[in-house]
Order: C-alpha cells, then structure tokens, then sequence
C-alpha cells in the first residue's frame, strides 16, 4: 500500500482507537497496560519527531524511536521488549485502518534478551516476610494491612484477584477462597474464567479472616450489592489502595528494621503520604507474588501445584517468578535422588 492509498490519521487519534477497538476483547488492567506503553511513541512523535499524519511513519523513523525510547529512563531490556511488543501490535492494527504502510510492523527490531534480562528484581524474600508478618500479626492483628499482606505472601494471588474477593467468597469450614472472574460488576480476573479456582488456606490465616470480617471490616456493600471482603467506608477497595497499603507495610522503618540506605525517617518523603513507593527498600504487590512463589518451590512445593495454586504457566513461571538460587535447586534436586 502506497502513502497515496493510505487515509491521514493523528498518532493521538490513531491510539484512542486501537484503545477503543480493544476495550471489550481484553480486561481493563490490560487496557490500562496498552494506554501507558503506548503514551510513549505518542510523546515520541509529538515532542520529538513531530510527527502529525500515522502516514509518514517508516520502518527508519520506528528505529529512531526504538533508540530513543531505550535511551529515555536507561530502560531496562525487558522493559523496552514489552513496550516495542505493545507498539508492534498496534502498528500492525493500523495497518488495518489505512493508516501506516502494509507490512511496517515487521520493520520493528526487537532486542535480543539475555536469560537474566527476562527477570525481574523485586522480591519479599522469605525473611523479610517473616519479620514484616511477625509484626503485623503482633502489632496490626486482623488490620486490613495484615489481611492484604498474610493473603498475597500465603496464596501468592495478583492484586485483582485480591480485590475480586467477597466475604460469601471465604469458606471457613473448608477453609479456601474462591476466585471467580466477575467483569459485569468490575471485578475481573487477570486469565478470565481461566483464572477461577479455589485456594487453599491455613488455620492461621483463617483466624485473621474470621477476625477481620468480625471485629474490623466496614460492613458495606459496593455499588452492584456485593459485600467485598476487603473494605473502606465507602466499599470495596481501590486497586490503587491496595498499592499503597503494600507500599506503606513494607518499608523497613515501619516494621521495625533500620533503614538499609540510611534515610532519616523523620526526613525522608517516602514516609508521606502519597509518596511510599518512593521508599527505595520497599515492594509492591507483584513482588510480594515473585516471593510467595519462590518461597513455595524452596519448601519443595511440586511446581504444578504452585502454577495451579498461583494461576501461572510452567513457562512464565520458570522465567519470571522463580528466584530461587542455582545451589537452592540443585540441594532440593538432590534430596530427591537420594531417595531413589
């Protein structure tokens, strides 16, 4: 297709489409994905390349993108990989609608990734852990910050699935968590239906369960009449607070631990409200996932079980989630062999 064939389109209008086109095939935790890697080539072509017509876009000038994106914040490798996949899919839907040349997406070099650059670094460790829910369970005993912490380290589940939970959803009897993908009433899972199951829990963490929905869970309803497990006073809880209250707990000087960087507590802004991801020694809700599964297949958890139990391909959880040390896997292979 020739420039002469194809019909003039801003990047700006062109990504509010593509964004609209794909907004009932794929969650909004995605869209939200889709909206935030593609706002840089959006930036790209405005501030930069001035670029206003998708039609002058060449497989030269998404090569000068590609530079300058990895040059912008010292991006890491993987990082830059999902921001080029993102916009690679997208080229190739505007292929669709006329507006770059047939075939420009396959002009989209993506970086070759090394074994290490395909992990990510944040983790809770099992001892940072134990010393975080130590203290909770002394200090916050069944405080939604407790609840929010002792079920992402005990079932290792994303921060939707979390959210997703209503109190009808808790089995004490059974002492499980059903997980159900609900989209009409904005609870969603990440893997759709694939991702419902039911979860295991233990004894300790069903006290803190029982406690929390007795003593201090607000007794509302959300907007579609559903009582949600974890509350504020106004409903269910915010991903977003979700976030913040992970970021606030794990900082080191909240638990009782020195700060590793040697920040003033009373001085530093990670301590404002607002502002507790900027505490550089503190994790968010996905690490503290990475780390719940690391430390189930280091208690010699099968890894089948821990990919059902976590709702994660074998593959993915191979390359992201499994940060155990080569001696760790290699003493666990062993006790097995020994036995053989």
């Amino acid at each position: 297709m020739t420039n002469e064939t194809l019909e003039p389109i801003s990047p700006a209008e062109a990504k509010e489409m593509y964004l609209n086109a794909r907004k009932h095939e794929v969650s909004q935790s995605t869209l939200d994905g889709y909206h935030y890697r593609l706002k840089h080539f959006i930036r790209w072509c405005e501030n930069v390349e001035e670029l206003e017509n998708m039609n002058d876009l060449t497989g030269r000038k998404l090569q000068q993108f590609k530079t300058w994106r990895r040059d912008d914040g010292d991006l890491k490798p993987i990082t830059l990989e999902g921001n080029l996949d993102t916009l690679r899919v997208f080229i190739r839907w505007c292929e669709s609608i006329d507006a770059v040349s047939e075939g420009l997406h396959d002009k989209i070099v993506m970086p070759i990734l090394k074994k290490h650059d395909e992990q990510a670094d944040g983790i809770l460790n099992g001892d940072d852990a134990d010393e975080l829910l130590s203290y909770l369970r002394r200090f916050k005993y069944a405080s939604r910050r407790h609840v929010i912490v002792e079920l992402f380290w005990q079932t290792g589940m994303r921060l939707g699935a979390l959210r997703s939970i209503d109190v009808t959803d808790y089995d004490p009897e059974n002492r499980s968590l059903l997980l159900e993908h609900r989209p009409n009433s904005d609870t969603p899972l990440k893997n759709g239906e694939e991702g419902e199951r039911l979860v295991a829990l233990t004894s300790e963490v069903c006290r803190v369960l029982d406690d929390w929905i007795d003593h201090n869970r607000h007794g509302v309803t959300d907007e579609y009449g559903r009582e949600p497990l974890l509350t504020t006073e106004n409903g269910r809880i915010q991903g977003s607070s979700i976030r913040d209250e992970v970021y606030f707990v794990t900082r080191p000087c909240f638990y009782g631990g020195e700060c590793p960087v040697g920040r003033d507590p009373d001085e530093c802004e990670a301590t404002n409200y607002g502002h507790y991801s900027k505490c550089p020694s503190n994790v968010s809700p996905h690490d503290i996932r990475r780390g719940s599964i690391t430390h189930h297949l280091s208690n010699d958890i099968p890894e089948k079980v821990v990919s059902d139990r976590m709702n994660v391909g074998m593959d993915v959880l191979d390359i992201h989630y499994d940060k155990r040390s080569e001696q760790v896997k290699m003493e666990q292979r062993r006790a097995y062999l020994e036995n053989v």
